[in-house]
């Protein structure tokens, strides 16, 4: 679980470190980026990615999307660096070629080859790995203290405003003509898949993470970034496993119909011992049903079948958590982190290990053609089905599924 958590831990604040170069993407076409560009710059051929390798005068470079591509540094490409979050070139500082370094992420202007696998660069700008891991560093003790996560009750996008529910406390997230909003792809759970987005988009019961500047009663929140995102959760029993096509079929209990689910190379599939099975079950019992400090304690979203993404922005710990003071990574006894601990405990298991009529509590992407991907799939779950048949998989799921550790240095 641990290496899904990591690959998806940049939530948000990830768009915050590459900003500044995909804003400088779209500055070649700004007048104010034509005064310091060629004139043909509007037609160069424009790539943005990661160094892969460097040779020479050659760099590979993996794009955010598509094969690699080999880029050749000639004697009049401009080299500059920049910042990240700056929006624009007037601060960039001229480098050289030997100030590269595998893992930067850099913007390529240039002429392309007619198979578009090489590229003369004109222009390159720079974001180095170090600066991106300090930036990075930044982001995740400003999610702590400014940042807020829940499960949507209500969208008004015609007053900009998202109303939540964290830790059974509503809070209402406004956003401006400034608030960058992203949204996370049907099949991904990664953010550099996510698109920007709009608040039409949001729905009850979608999945809600913010960062601004809050009232002193924490009951609202300016928006700076707001990332959405809806992240079906199951809990049934399955119908029948297709290896050849690594999907899943589930009855859903509580939706009370079919549904599929493949695996991917990313799933994290865990398998509960009957006494950790037993332990959940019992704390279950005790708190009604619900999973104790998961925001979907409360009524409404959990109606909706639905439940939060995999992990929290980086270092805020489970699920509504939120900032330092507030509960981040404390917790209850018998609370989620518990329950996470014991579920980080739980042997791994495989698609082979599943079987016809094994009861499962899945985690899954939204998905496209009624297809989603498994982000957590647990096995032997039985007696916490049992312990809570009327429970949300927004209660069961959420303490499992929300713990990240603390972020990775590249990124989601």
């Amino acid at each position: 679980m641990r290496a899904t958590a990591n690959r998806i831990s940049g939530i948000a604040l990830w768009a915050a470190s590459v900003s500044g170069i995909c804003f400088v993407a779209s500055c070649y076409a700004s007048p104010a980026a034509a005064q310091t560009q060629p004139a043909n710059a509007a037609s160069a051929s424009r790539r943005v990615g990661a160094v892969k390798a460097i040779n020479g005068t050659a760099i590979t470079l993996t794009p955010d999307s598509g094969p690699d591509v080999t880029v050749t540094v000639q004697p009049a490409t401009r080299l500059v660096r920049i910042a990240p979050g700056e929006k624009d070139l007037k601060n960039a500082t001229p480098v050289q070629l030997q100030d590269l370094q595998v893992g930067d992420r850099i913007l390529v202007a240039g002429k392309a080859s007619d198979d578009n696998l090489s590229l003369a660069a004109s222009t390159l700008v720079v974001m180095t790995r170090s600066d991106l891991e300090a930036r990075h560093q930044h982001d995740l003790q400003d999610w702590q203290k400014r940042g807020v996560d829940g499960i949507a009750s209500a969208v008004d996008a015609a007053a900009g405003t998202v109303t939540i529910t964290a830790r059974s406390k509503t809070v209402v997230v406004h956003s401006s003509s400034t608030t960058v909003i992203r949204r996370y792809a049907p099949d991904s759970v990664k953010f550099d898949d996510a698109k920007p987005g709009t608040l039409q988009q949001i729905h009850p019961g979608d999945q809600i993470r913010a960062r601004g500047e809050r009232s002193a009663d924490g009951s609202e929140l300016a928006a700076e970034e707001i990332v959405s995102g809806s992240f079906p959760g199951i809990a049934g029993t399955v119908n029948s496993v297709d290896a050849s096509s690594s999907t899943l079929s589930v009855h859903d209990l509580l939706a009370k119909k079919t549904v599929v689910v493949k695996i991917a190379p990313d799933s994290q599939l865990r398998h509960l011992t009957p006494e950790m099975a037993q332990m959940i079950a019992t704390r279950l019992k005790g708190t009604g049903g619900r999973a104790s400090g998961d925001a979907a304690s409360s009524s409404g979203p959990a109606a909706n079948g639905q439940t939060a993404p995999p992990a929290s922005p980086p270092g805020t710990g489970p699920a509504g958590s939120g900032p330092a003071g507030s509960g981040a990574g404390g917790g209850r006894p018998g609370g989620a982190p518990d329950i996470q601990r014991m579920l980080s405990r739980a042997p791994a298991a495989t698609l082979a290990d599943l079987h016809k009529g094994d009861a499962v509590i899945i985690l899954s992407t939204e998905g496209t053609a009624g297809v989603g991907t498994v982000i957590t799939l647990v096995s032997g779950v039985e007696p916490i089905l049992q312990a809570a048949p009327g429970a949300s998989t927004a209660a069961m799921l959420s303490p499992w599924s929300m713990s990240a550790p603390s972020g990775d240095a590249g990124g989601p």
